[in-house]
């Protein structure tokens, strides 16, 4: 019972990503311009309960969702960072730790080294101060994972700008490939 239920909060959470980061019209949803949405609208156009919504937000070990009270006084949502729409998250640029991480696939190591990590449809880069998160990000695709060390401290150095989500991914614009280094695997 517990796995078809675990199964279900990650399909309801692929769908409030994607209502909330990617294609908030698909659903009937408008997102005001820091990305924010009345949680009774996306109970309505998602058609959930407030306690699947929460199990979700409350579940999800990457803290995709923020819900807090608006000025109005009603709850809202927003994704905490990855979207595709335009938004602004009002993040303030901050100095990064001298190294970050970024999961990826062996088949991918190729690209990367040759161009870098670019942010393709989404606003920024992830990164993550912490490997083992990022390892589990590169295990979402097929594939071999390769963990990326990026050499924060010389980017921002170089006057690139980084920027902390509230659930604590590290945000960039890109990262060329001269800041990048594979991590051996097991270390």
């Amino acid at each position: 019972m517990f796995a078809v239920l675990q199964r279900d909060l990650v399909r309801l959470s692929k769908r409030m990503s994607l209502a909330l980061r990617h294609a908030p019209g698909r659903f009937g949803l408008a997102l005001d311009r820091s990305g924010w949405v009345a949680v009774e609208d996306v109970l309505s156009a998602l058609r959930i309960s407030r306690e699947d919504l929460d199990a979700v937000v409350a579940g999800n070990d990457k803290r995709r969702f923020a819900v807090e009270r608006g000025p109005d006084g009603t709850q809202r949502i927003r994704a905490s960072q990855g979207h595709s729409v335009p938004v602004d998250l009002g993040l303030v640029a901050q100095a990064p730790p001298a190294r970050l991480f970024h999961g990826t696939t062996t088949a991918a190591l190729d690209s990367i080294r040759a161009t870098g990590l670019h942010r393709a449809r989404r606003h920024h880069v992830h990164l993550s101060a912490d490997p083992d998160v990022a390892h589990r990000v590169g295990a979402r695709r097929a594939g071999t994972v390769a963990i990326l060390t990026v050499d924060a401290e010389a980017m921002a150095r170089d006057g690139h700008v980084f920027y902390r989500s509230a659930n604590g991914v590290w945000l960039t614009a890109a990262v060329p490939a001269r800041y990048l280094g594979v991590r051996p695997a097991g270390t």
